[in-house]
């Protein structure tokens, strides 16, 4: 089995390209090994890659279409994740153009050969941002959907697309809407991390709308779960939304405290709501679990310890 994984040196990507290969599953991964966070972190993921011999990268950027012929040219795959974009919804504030570029025209690069090479199963990325500023909870993948900046539209975007290339191509995919997902190797622009730097590092915490946030993390293990099962479901067909979620949010204060019972005091800052934040985060995971992807979630206090212990590991703490 061939797996094609867009933004493989990201956390995601990263994290199920391991899972695969673990598996003996041959992982073929692109990414661009871009500089919005730590490009040492992703040079010490795409490294860890190379120790498996099932794994090939190409390091090109997907609006680059000469460069994504050949990988279609010399692959045949079973199946592609698209985990590859822009991240960053305060950053698609400052620099509307990237997320263009990079979420929407690199999308239709990618599911264009999806179309032509008839690939069967197509999974991509999207976001609980795409729901926006919502009052009712928990969010179901029925619900109407409101983006407020141009990171969640470039993900609503995709969705769109990736209907009507089902309704006039019969491509099939899935569109998978994460929920703050967390863990080993994550992102260090993400709330998780921040804690731990804070924690570790004696670094002042940021608060943003004074506390009153609310996330429903998801932990990165779990993720790959449901991404792998994903390959063998057979309830898929056509075009498919789905939460990645564990339905249990919780308030980032509380967050905080859990992390300084596991390690050390964090000095907090409590200030303003910032713009493009979204108050709450809360998804219906009953989809996924009546799909049979997953039914028991990682609870936050063992997902959060496993991560410090990671991360104490890699910062040399």
């Amino acid at each position: 089995m061939n797996i094609l994984i867009t933004g493989v040196a990201g956390f995601i990507g990263y994290s199920y390209a391991t899972y695969l290969l673990n598996k003996k599953i041959k992982v073929i991964g692109i990414d661009n090994i871009n500089d919005y966070y730590s490009v040492k972190l992703k040079k010490d993921r795409l490294n860890n890659l190379r120790k498996f011999k099932f794994f090939k990268f190409y390091k090109f950027d997907l609006k680059n279409t000469k460069e994504l012929d050949k990988v279609f040219v010399n692959h045949k795959f079973d199946a592609i994740y698209h985990f590859a974009a822009q991240a960053g919804v305060r950053y698609s504030v400052q620099k509307p153009r990237k997320y263009i570029e990079s979420n929407i025209n690199s999308f239709f690069n990618l599911i264009e050969k999806v179309r032509e090479k008839k690939i069967k199963k197509f999974f991509f990325a999207s976001s609980s941002s795409v729901y926006g500023n919502s009052k009712k909870f928990p969010l179901n993948e029925k619900d109407f959907l409101h983006p407020t900046n141009t990171y969640s539209l470039s993900k609503k975007f995709n969705e769109d697309l990736a209907a009507i290339y089902n309704k006039f191509y019969k491509v099939n995919s899935v569109a998978l809407r994460f929920f703050t997902v967390y863990g080993e190797w994550g992102r260090p622009d993400m709330f998780c991390s921040k804690v731990l730097d804070a924690a570790f590092k004696r670094e002042v915490l940021y608060i943003n709308n004074f506390g009153n946030h609310s996330r429903d993390f998801t932990y990165i293990k779990d993720v790959n779960l449901v991404l792998y099962n994903l390959l063998n479901c057979k309830t898929i067909n056509n075009f498919e939304i789905l939460n990645i979620c564990s339905n249990k949010p919780w308030n980032i204060i509380k967050l905080v405290k859990l992390v300084e019972q596991l390690s050390n005091k964090i000095t907090i800052y409590k200030r303003e709501i910032q713009q493009a934040d979204v108050m709450k985060t809360h998804g219906d995971n009953k989809k996924i679990k009546k799909k049979k992807l997953i039914q028991h979630f990682t609870p936050l206090r063992i997902g959060i310890k496993n991560t410090l212990d990671w991360y104490k590991k890699y910062n040399n703490f």
